[in-house]
């Protein structure tokens, strides 16, 4: 049996209760994740800019309670009461367990039952890849992983991890990764949430305003607008869900 580590990527954050179900907005975000979705707040980067290209209309995100793997939370009680707590207008899902070895393999049957409830649910699913580690090549085995989910129930697959790559080709002393190689900075987070917001309004990150107050100066801010933008080109993350009706 893999050891832990390599199943985690050393994610080492306990279960923990999250925040419930908020008051209703015109778009309504869930997100199940663990560190990787947590560190640095990702879910409200995402409703941030969200905020920003659609003015006037009013954008929440809620993180489910918890920082398990997918497949663990298809029989955690709380997971499964968020999701059926309200009606949501995308659902984001990250936390495929993987083999960091790339010598074992998990079963992704768990999260395509995830994104079937998401589905029944009315919303749309969203894939969320986690970024490559700090020196390891790979983008496309995660990115690959995902999209085996998509094709046995049609989710987006927000290409995350080739926008680092692409940041990190560009500039490669860019802050993105946190000092265990694994997690993200401010600023890795800002990228993946870029793409994650794309993939939900259809904007490019280019057209993307430079947030205020973050600990990401602007002419950073503006390199990982870029690099979101080409990841979105290069890999669109509506391919698989392009009959889906999206929030916004």
């Amino acid at each position: 049996i893999e050891n832990a580590n390599e199943q985690t990527r050393s994610d080492g954050e306990a279960s923990v209760p999250g925040p419930g179900p908020q008051a209703k907005a015109d778009i309504a975000l869930l997100f199940y994740g663990n560190s990787h979705t947590r560190t640095n707040d990702v879910p409200g980067l995402v409703a941030s800019l969200l905020r920003a290209v659609r003015p006037g209309r009013s954008v929440e995100a809620v993180t489910a309670p918890g920082s398990q793997f997918l497949d663990e939370r298809l029989s955690d009680a709380p997971s499964r009461d968020v999701l059926a707590s309200r009606r949501w207008s995308a659902v984001v899902f990250q936390a495929q367990k993987y083999s960091a070895s790339g010598q074992f393999s998990y079963s992704t049957v768990e999260a395509a039952q995830w994104v079937r409830l998401a589905r029944d649910n009315g919303a749309v699913p969203v894939l969320f890849p986690e970024w490559p580690r700090l020196g390891v090549d790979e983008t496309p085995r995660i990115f690959e992983l995902y999209v085996s989910i998509a094709a046995q129930a049609p989710a987006c697959v927000a290409p995350v991890p080739q926008a680092w790559d692409i940041a990190l080709a560009r500039q490669a002393l860019l802050p993105l990764h946190a000092p265990d190689g694994n997690h993200s900075q401010p600023a890795g987070a800002l990228l993946a949430a870029l793409v994650i917001a794309s993939t939900i309004a259809g904007d490019s990150p280019a057209a993307m305003p430079t947030l205020a107050a973050l600990a990401v100066d602007a002419a950073t801010q503006a390199e990982l607008r870029a690099a979101a933008a080409l990841a979105v080109i290069d890999l669109s993350p509506r391919r698989y869900c392009p009959a889906d009706t999206f929030p916004g």
